[in-house]
C-alpha cells in the first residue's frame, strides 16, 4: 500500500486528488475497498499539499527554532540605542529612562513570542510533519526495538557523525565573528566625524546586514554543503583584513573600508548561520531532526564561548 502513497505532482496529476463519490461505483468495488480507495485519495491530497509548502516549511522551521530570537534581538537594540541617543539627553537621568524603555520593549517582545510559539504549533502544516514524525519514530521502534541505553547511544553519535562538519562550520562563524565584533568595533576604531555615534553606527550595520542575511535564506538556499563549510573557512580572511584597518594605510583607516568590512561580517554571519543550520536537520531522518537540531545548538555553545575567549586576548 505504500507504494501506492507516493507525492504526485501537481502539474500533471492534479485530477488525481479529486475523491471517489462514495455513491457511485464504476468498477464495482465493495464498501471496504471503497472507503480504502477514498482514504488513499485523501492522502495523496494532505501529501500534494505538503510537497507544495515543504521547502517553505523546512526553512521556517529550522530559522525559527534555533535562530529566530537572533534575527531581529541586534536591530531592536540597536534600533533603540539611536532612538535613546537622540532623544534623552546623555548624562544620569537620561541613561536611566533609557534602561526603562530597553527592559519594556524586551517584555512585550517576549510575550509576542511565547505568544506565537504556541501558535505555531497549531497550524496544520506543523501537525502534519509531527504525525510524520510520530510515525517515523514507530517504524524504527518497530524495527529497533525501544531507542534506550546502547541503541540510543549508537544512534545519537551516528547523529553526531553526521552533523560534524556543519557543526564545525559553526564553531568556525562564530570565533571569527566574536573575534572582531563588537570589541574591536567598539574600542579599536575611530572617527573624527562621527565621534562618539561612529560605534553605535557600525553595531546598527553589522545587525541590519546580520538581519538580511539570515533572511536571504527564504530567496537563496546554498545546498552544497562543501561550498558552505568552505565558506566558513574563507572568513578567516578577516582577520588579516580588519589588521589593515587598524594597522595598515592610512586610507583603510578610514569610515569607508570599516564599515564596508562590519557589514560584510555581519551579512556572512547571517547567511551561513542560517544555512549550515538548515541544511543539518535535513542530513538526518525525520524522527533524528529534532535531535540534530539540538546538536548544532551545542556546537553554536561551543563557538560562542570560543570566540569570547579568543577575542579576550584581542587577537587583532
Amino acid at each position: 500500500m505504500d507504494d501506492e502513497l507516493n507525492i504526485l505532482p501537481i502539474s500533471s496529476h492534479i485530477k488525481s486528488i479529486t475523491p471517489v463519490p462514495v455513491n457511485e461505483d464504476p468498477e464495482g468495488l465493495s464498501e471496504s475497498e471503497r472507503d480504502l480507495k477514498n482514504l488513499k485519495q485523501e492522502l495523496r491530497e494532505k501529501a500534494v499539499c505538503c510537497t507544495f509548502l515543504m521547502p517553505f516549511w523546512t526553512r521556517a522551521c529550522a530559522k525559527t527554532q534555533v535562530a529566530f530570537a537572533l534575527l531581529l534581538r541586534g536591530v531592536l537594540v540597536s534600533m533603540l540605542r539611536i532612538l535613546t541617543k537622540a532623544v534623552f539627553p546623555q548624562d544620569g537621568d537620561g541613561l536611566r529612562k533609557s534602561a526603562y524603555l530597553y527592559f519594556f520593549t524586551s517584555i512585550v517582545f517576549m510575550v509576542i513570542c511565547i505568544v506565537l510559539y504556541n501558535v505555531a504549533h497549531k497550524l496544520p502544516i506543523m501537525q502534519y510533519y509531527e504525525e510524520l514524525k510520530a510515525e517515523a519514530v514507530k517504524e524504527e521502534k518497530a524495527e529497533k526495538g525501544p531507542m534506550t541505553g546502547p541503541v540510543w547511544r549508537a544512534t545519537l553519535w551516528n547523529i553526531v557523525g553526521t552533523v560534524k562538519w556543519y557543526g564545525f562550520g559553526i564553531v568556525l562563524i562564530y570565533v571569527v565573528t566574536l573575534s572582531i565584533f563588537p570589541g574591536y568595533i567598539t574600542e579599536d576604531v575611530h572617527s573624527l566625524v562621527l565621534k562618539d555615534w561612529y560605534p553605535v553606527l557600525l553595531i546598527t550595520g553589522y545587525n541590519v546586514f546580520d538581519l538580511v542575511g539570515k533572511s536571504l535564506t527564504a530567496v537563496y538556499l546554498l545546498e552544497n554543503a562543501k561550498l558552505a563549510i568552505s565558506a566558513c573557512v574563507v572568513r578567516l580572511l578577516f582577520f588579516p583584513l580588519f589588521l589593515g584597518c587598524l594597522h595598515g594605510p592610512q586610507l583603510f583607516r578610514t569610515e569607508f573600508p570599516v564599515s564596508l568590512l562590519t557589514c560584510l561580517l555581519g551579512l556572512t554571519n547571517g547567511y551561513l548561520t542560517s544555512v549550515l543550520m538548515i541544511m543539518a536537520p535535513k542530513s538526518v531522518q525525520i524522527q533524528h531532526a529534532e535531535t540534530s537540531g539540538i546538536v548544532m545548538v551545542l556546537f553554536l555553545v561551543v563557538g560562542l564561548a570560543s570566540g569570547s575567549v579568543i577575542a579576550w586576548f584581542w587577537v587583532i
